[in-house]
């Protein structure tokens, strides 16, 4: 599977809601108990198309075009995982939703994690894949990459998924160079929620690749941080992280296809609908 498969023609129409000044765009799937899942940086809820059917069947899946991302239109303000995060509780509120699980990967895995941090009260369950809470745990060569991410490099992204995304769904097509030095200078900013993240109160499932971007040990020390993975889980599962945490290191995967692997859907479903 490549990642010029991940994107695919919405199945319903979807729907604004003004939020913090934020025209968040949104589409709503299948049935059950509501899934709000969260793309990656420079994609859209497209992103998930190849595994959308499976995590429909079993829940309400509501996906989400963040900030400057897929038909949600920027606005005055940096790309700020935070920031997202209060749009996404601000978006729970708008539509009513009772505790929702929330499901991010990479870029919305960072802002699923600071929705859970920041409204606890608002997030029944939490999947993070693929997103890491230390900056310095990012390998340096990836470091490096980032560093040259500005609106300069959007002539030679022309060839990229990404682009053609952005140029298909966009409000505004032409502010792609904008996107991606906004995105840039997000990236070079420091950031370490270790404190925040051994405080976390919502159960998380804590997912990565087995090559993904930072060392399969930097998800053993989130998992850590969650009380998993320092003691035997005992016969009947007595030793398991006092708050219902998990971690799944998925194999033969990247950084760039886990959102479309159905090992990623597996995963999640299992987790989320665990009856404890």
């Amino acid at each position: 599977m490549t990642t010029t498969q991940w994107t695919a023609e919405p199945t319903t129409s979807g729907q604004y809601a003004e939020v913090n000044g934020v025209n968040l765009y949104y589409e709503t799937h299948g049935a059950g108990r509501p899934m709000i899942l969260l793309h990656g940086g420079l994609g859209s809820g497209e992103m998930f198309g190849p595994i959308l059917p499976t995590l429909a069947d079993r829940h309400q899946v509501i996906l989400v075009d963040l900030q400057g991302h897929g038909r949600t239109a920027d606005v005055d303000r940096p790309l700020d995982i935070t920031l997202m995060a209060d749009d996404v509780a601000a978006l729970i509120d708008h539509l009513g939703l009772e505790k929702p699980d929330v499901v991010g990967y990479s870029l919305g895995g960072g802002v699923a994690l600071l929705v859970a941090i920041r409204h606890p009260d608002k997030v029944g369950r939490l999947v993070s894949a693929s997103a890491n809470i230390r900056r310095d745990a990012i390998y340096p060569e990836m470091l490096a990459q980032q560093g040259q991410v500005t609106g300069a490099a959007a002539e030679f992204m022309k060839d990229t998924p990404m682009y053609e995304l952005y140029q298909r769904v966009a409000p505004h097509p032409e502010d792609f160079p904008r996107l991606l030095d906004k995105i840039g200078a997000a990236m070079a900013k420091d950031f370490d929620y270790t404190e925040q993240v051994r405080g976390l109160q919502v159960p998380t499932l804590v997912v990565a690749a087995d090559a993904d971007m930072a060392p399969p040990s930097h998800y053993v020390e989130v998992f850590n941080l969650l009380d998993g993975g320092l003691r035997d889980g005992g016969w009947a599962g007595e030793g398991r992280p006092k708050g219902g945490h998990a971690l799944a290191i998925l194999p033969g995967l990247t950084h760039y296809n886990l959102f479309l692997s159905p090992l990623f859907a597996a995963v999640t479903l299992a987790f989320l609908d665990k009856e404890s």
